[in-house]
């Protein structure tokens, strides 16, 4: 069977795409989608993806009115907390210990559902 070998992209759609596209450049280092062919987009480096589709009435988004939440590895969870506390970003710290990794939760400017992960030793 032919598989297919990762996510090519993100699409979702914003009131204010412009300003979406910089929030998240500006905060979480994904580059915007480029211009011309000479820029490259933005490269993630290789490492576990959950592909998991949710319960309808999940409440683990926090918010119950949008249908996605994206995940974003990070390396160090407390520092990338840090930085957008620094920001004026509100981020939720997930405290319970697991072997799966670390988590926070904060939501973009539009109310869309972020989740950063930092992965565990069970999935490095």
């Amino acid at each position: 069977m032919e598989k297919v070998t990762g996510i090519g992209g993100v699409f979702f759609r914003a009131k204010d795409p412009e300003m979406l596209s910089k929030w998240y450049e500006e905060n979480l280092g994904v580059s915007p989608v480029p211009q011309n062919f000479d820029q490259l987009p933005w490269i993630q480096e290789a490492g576990p993806t959950v592909y998991a589709p949710f319960e309808q009435e999940t409440e683990y988004f926090g918010n119950a009115g949008k249908s996605w939440m994206i995940n974003f590895r990070v390396k160090d969870l407390p520092a990338m907390v840090a930085q957008l506390e620094k920001a004026g970003i509100e981020v939720t710290l997930n405290t319970d210990e697991s072997p799966i990794g670390k988590f926070a939760k904060l939501f973009d400017p539009e109310g869309n559902p972020i989740e950063l992960w930092q992965p565990g030793s069970t999935m490095a």
